[in-house]
């Protein structure tokens, strides 16, 4: 069997999987089932917790897709019972609420494979499940061929030593399913690294005001890091470093994200400055992330040794959290997370170029200078409406991130709007009942 033999064979059986899909609400099963039936699944439906059990005690389901509020068993309870009692059926929670304590709950008692926010994209859903069907499925191919290995070993052993032959055939086949192996490792990796966007939006539904930061941060931080000749291995970590190095904040009131650094009280400031430290301990399970837990822990100290949590200083500190202080403040300062008053791009570059060898790396800072020169020049000119659902239109254009109430991201800036998107919009609203403020580009 050859790679592009397996991966057809993961193909066929993620198209022929089985889904559960429950929900309370028929619109949203009969919205499911139109989207996954040109995928060729065989599709299951219930509409609670324990019409789901009983089904999953009949058939043989690959995935589960349940919603977090229905009466009689909700969804957190639900999955939990899924993985207690059918551990390998891939779990993932739909959610219309931005309930950040019952999420976590439902991730951490469902070992949930990520959870889905209403109104969807539908090409997320889809990704979503295609990607957590193919993991299943690499799974198990995996386990397939790591006891195909050891029935060869096996076999290797009882070989006579004269046929020499024989054994050099054996071994080739082993090399074979040794290269397979392989393969499958790096697709689940893959599956991995996706996954990562996941934990960064837990951290994005705590940014209020500040949505987007995270990921804007991430992005300058990797253009940094290659202006510096790092590795890939070290861009990615310090990409996935940006997105998630504020997710020590999630265990902090939200009165305290809200405002500006300088405005916080001595104790204020105390409890702040921890959260470095718990961003990188909430990832030390993680072996994978260890580098990626070293960057986030030292983000926040400074040059000159005076920052936290550790006071170290110079080259002392991963090159990868000099750059991410570097870019994170930029961000900050434009923000308004910093001071009482947000900066220009100007006021904020100049604060950096003041602060050289004090609080930032001076050859960092000089790497970021040359990133921001590199950028297009955005026209401070385009202007834009502000409106409400009921005045948008086709074919407008996002002038800057959709983002409700709580500080959830919805859609990002530069997104063309659809007819269907619209409806989703209005219908997001009429679920929450909270109106939006869109801004659009005026044409």
């Amino acid at each position: 069997m050859n790679a592009m033999t397996m991966d057809h064979q993961t193909t066929e059986s993620s198209a022929a999987a089985t889904l559960l899909l429950v929900d309370d609400e028929e619109n949203i099963l009969s919205a499911l089932r139109r989207l996954f039936r040109p995928t060729g699944h065989r599709i299951l439906t219930a509409q609670n917790g324990i019409e789901g059990l009983e089904l999953l005690q009949k058939e043989n389901v690959d995935l589960v897709i349940s919603d977090m509020r229905m009466p009689v068993m909700d969804g957190a309870k639900f999955l939990e019972e899924v993985a207690r009692r059918w551990p390998d059926t891939v779990r993932i929670l739909l959610t219309g609420y931005s309930d950040l304590t019952s999420t976590v709950n439902a991730v951490n008692k469902g070992r949930i494979y990520c959870y889905i926010s209403k109104p969807w994209e539908d090409n997320d859903i889809k990704l979503s499940v295609q990607h957590a069907l193919e993991r299943k499925f690499l799974e198990r191919e995996k386990r397939r061929l790591e006891e195909l290995t050891r029935r060869q070993n096996e076999e290797l052993k009882a070989l006579n030593e004269n046929l020499e032959g024989m054994v050099k055939a054996r071994t080739a086949e082993i090399q074979q399913t040794v290269d397979m192996l392989d393969l499958a490792y790096k697709e689940m990796k893959r599956s991995y690294v996706t996954s990562i966007p996941v934990f960064a939006n837990l951290v994005e539904m705590r940014e209020g005001k500040a949505a987007g930061h995270s990921r804007r941060v991430a992005e300058q931080a990797r253009l940094v890091a290659r202006q510096l000749e790092m590795t890939e291995e070290d861009v990615e970590n310090i990409y996935f470093a940006g997105l998630l190095h504020d997710i020590g904040k999630i265990g902090l009131p939200d009165a305290l994200i809200s405002r500006p650094y300088v405005g916080l009280s001595p104790r204020e400031r105390s409890l702040m400055d921890k959260h470095p430290a718990m961003g990188a301990a909430a990832l030390l399970a993680l072996e994978a992330m260890e580098g990626v837990s070293k960057i986030i822990r030292s983000h926040h100290e400074r040059f000159d040794g005076k920052g936290y949590p550790d006071q170290i200083f110079g080259d002392r500190i991963p090159l990868g959290a000099r750059i991410l202080a570097v870019v994170s403040d930029y961000d900050a300062l434009q923000i308004g997370a910093l001071i009482d008053e947000p900066a220009t791009p100007a006021e904020a570059r100049a604060f950096l170029i003041n602060n050289k060898g004090l609080r930032y790396d001076p050859e960092v800072v000089d790497a970021f200078s040359k990133v921001l020169d590199a950028q297009p020049v955005q026209d401070t000119l385009i202007r834009e409406l502000k409106l409400t659902s009921d005045g948008l239109r086709e074919g407008m254009v996002l002038a800057r991130d959709l983002v409700n109430s709580d500080g959830m991201l919805l859609l990002t800036k530069g997104h063309n709007l659809t007819e269907t998107m619209i409806m989703k919009i209005r219908r997001f609203e009429k679920d929450t009942g909270k109106s939006l403020v869109i801004h659009v580009e005026s044409k």
